[in-house]
């Protein structure tokens, strides 16, 4: 029994708002549906989130991805600019997928925090379920922790994990990939998320002198413009064209991406200026003064996602992928690698 020389503290006393998690909950469960797919067997609210593998696979094969957003999450909280870094969470895992030739069946993301805000939670997960229906995803499930003491006031942490199917007879592995193959590389929105401790530097070494805009942006939605989603549009691709590998260009840039899909004995050769040069990476590289080598293993520079296709197909290619929103461009081949790098952008 308690006295009261010792009250009672009740688990909101101690910094956790069981009525504010249920809020959000039901903030979320109408974002949540408008992404429902075929395989979905529950709606969110369960313990486990059941899904059932497509019956048109005939021998499927599991492909599962995780993420988080890094630090582009310290611009969102100082500039308060929630909704669509939950467009980056799922565009991480979704992408990373995609590249060994899997649909993203479904995604689950767990959002952490001191002390939760309803309205940026759901603004977060706002995005996440945006990112899931561009990217034919179901959101399946999520777990929102509060956890006073752990993050300073006004900040979270986000992390997303997907999972895809494809036919065992259709993996992409890479391994077919020979001379004389055709690099195609498909524009980036931006930065994406990764190289934001280096943009939040550049930012801090700016101080005032930030441009007005980038790209016909203002400054701050082009530095936070979130990570493409090529998921519809290269499974498409996948279905008519002879595609031997893909690469998604995240943290290491083009320099120590694209190798990780080259068979040994390869190497990727790259046409410097093949692809345009944005404003906002002309700033980045400005501002830091790195070259072109460093700039090329820091961000995606202009490219996120690469596509290695037969020299004979890469026409068709690229035409199916431009006449589905990509803008494409034809930046090297694949050659015998001889003692250089894996990739040569020169």
């Amino acid at each position: 029994m308690s006295s009261s020389a010792t009250p009672p503290i009740s688990y909101k006393d101690a910094g956790v708002d069981i009525d504010a998690g249920d809020a959000l909950v039901e903030r979320i469960k109408p974002l949540a549906k408008k992404t429902l797919r075929e395989g979905v067997m529950a709606g969110i609210g369960g313990f486990g989130a059941l899904f059932e593998v497509p019956k048109r696979y005939l021998e499927p094969v599991l492909v599962s991805g995780t993420d988080g957003v890094g630090t582009k999450l310290k611009l969102a909280f100082e500039w308060n600019m929630h909704d669509t870094v939950g467009i980056d969470l799922v565009a991480m895992s979704v992408n990373d997928v995609l590249v060994q030739g899997a649909e993203p069946l479904f995604f689950l993301d767990y959002f952490a925090c001191g002390k939760l805000d309803v309205d940026t939670a759901a603004a977060v997960v706002g995005g996440i379920a945006k990112g899931c229906e561009l990217s034919g995803c179901a959101l399946i499930g999520g777990e929102t922790a509060e956890m006073p003491g752990m993050y300073p006031a006004g900040e979270y942490d986000l992390a997303g994990f997907a999972v895809g199917a494809v036919e065992k007879s259709r993996i992409l592995t890479g391994k077919d990939v020979a001379a004389g193959d055709v690099v195609l590389g498909l524009a980036s929105s931006g930065v994406h998320s990764n190289g934001f401790s280096l943009v939040r530097k550049c930012i801090e070494r700016a101080g005032a002198d930030l441009p007005a805009t980038l790209d016909g942006k203002p400054f701050r939605q082009a530095v936070m413009e979130p990570t493409r989603l090529y998921v519809k549009n290269v499974l498409a691709a996948l279905q008519q064209h002879p595609i031997k590998a893909l690469a998604h260009i995240t943290g290491g840039g083009l320099l120590e991406n694209i190798p990780r899909v080259l068979p040994e004995g390869t190497a990727a050769r790259l046409k410097a200026g093949s692809w345009p040069r944005t404003e906002l990476f002309a700033w980045l590289q400005k501002t830091a003064g790195i070259d072109d080598i460093e700039m090329n293993r820091t961000f995606n520079n202009g490219i996120g996602m690469v596509v290695v296709v037969p020299a004979a197909a890469a026409e068709a290619t690229a035409a199916t992928l431009r006449a589905l929103g990509e803008a494409v461009y034809a930046i090297g081949t694949i050659a015998e690698r001889g003692t250089g790098p894996a990739v040569v952008v020169g």
